[in-house]
């Protein structure tokens, strides 16, 4: 491809690392609602981290590391699956030196540490000492969940394995309450870790045949927020659940904050990082060439950590 030309306004960053979610994968499968995705062909990639080249008039710095945010990138518009990426200051956001390219990627992966925050301040209305269910901890909804919900004050934090050697794999990770799905069902093991109580908020990226059980371990009063759906888009509920607990349903789509609200969520992340409060896993990295083999390992593999693409040189 050409070096994208910057429109006025905008700044030319060399991307340095990128990022494999299973948005990438939906797009690419012809899964997505036509109203949200242009027309194939289309470059993927949500998110990535780079470095300024061409500053132009963006008020950038030439030099400065950015992280390229989205607004559409992968979807409706061509992301960030390549060397160059021309883009408005808006979408970017000058990042730390105590912060690696590696780490911001991570945390951007799959939008699940950012998709965590919104959901849980914006919609859930999260209070300290509320606890949390976000199945599949190996995920990038489910370990943001754990993390974000952790320093939100969370009394507890439960998530899921498919397989035992996950769940141990996350128990020595520092997750400690992970309902190992192969040994116990999940509204069995939710009912033993809250004896009975249930959860405060689901935030569920996995939905499918989880979805029945996911509801049910609401406590009374309870947020459930469907945020994807890994494991599928239909599943069984008794609509009991949602009556006798009078728990609220809420859908997060990723466009439905303003700007300035999600801008605001991803540099309380970036602080964070920078503040060490945790350290997201990467599961693998791949150059940019092995695109194809990084997508299929996300979706078949179903990796512990995020999947990233490199570029080139990089911290």
């Amino acid at each position: 491809m050409e070096v994208p030309e910057p429109l006025p306004g905008q700044a030319l960053v060399r991307v340095t690392v990128g990022t494999v979610s299973p948005l990438d994968d939906t797009v690419r499968a012809g899964r997505m609602s036509p109203a949200l995705c242009k027309p194939l062909p289309i470059v993927p990639g949500g998110a990535a981290v780079g470095v300024v080249v061409d500053a132009g008039a963006s008020g950038l710095t030439e030099g400065a590391r950015v992280a390229i945010n989205g607004q559409g990138r992968g979807l409706s518009t061509d992301g960030t699956w390549r060397e160059y990426v021309a883009e408005y200051p808006e979408a970017l956001t000058p990042l730390p030196g105590e912060v690696g390219d590696r780490q911001v990627a991570a945390i951007l992966a799959g939008a699940g540490y950012s998709t965590a925050y919104l959901a849980l301040t914006e919609l859930a209305g999260f209070r300290p000492g509320q606890s949390i269910l976000a199945p599949g901890i190996g995920g990038a909804v489910g370990m943001g969940a754990a993390h974000v919900a952790a320093q939100l004050g969370a009394s507890m934090v439960i998530s899921t394995a498919g397989r035992t050697d996950k769940a141990e794999q996350a128990r020595a990770a520092g997750f400690d309450n992970i309902i190992d799905l192969s040994q116990e069902s999940l509204r069995e093991g939710v009912a033993r870790l809250t004896e009975g109580r249930g959860v405060d908020v689901v935030l569920d990226g996995v939905a499918g045949p989880l979805l029945g059980d996911a509801l049910a371990a609401l406590a009374h009063g309870g947020n459930y927020i469907a945020v994807g759906y890994s494991g599928g888009t239909r599943g069984t509920v008794d609509v009991t659940d949602l009556i006798w607990k009078t728990a609220r349903v809420h859908g997060y789509k990723f466009d439905m904050f303003p700007a300035d609200v999600t801008r605001a969520a991803r540099q309380t992340l970036v602080d964070w990082l920078v503040e060490k409060r945790f350290e997201p896993i990467v599961a693998r990295e791949f150059p940019l060439a092995q695109a194809a083999e990084a997508q299929r390992h996300l979706i078949e593999d179903r990796p512990f950590g995020r999947v990233l693409l490199t570029m080139g040189a990089r911290d």
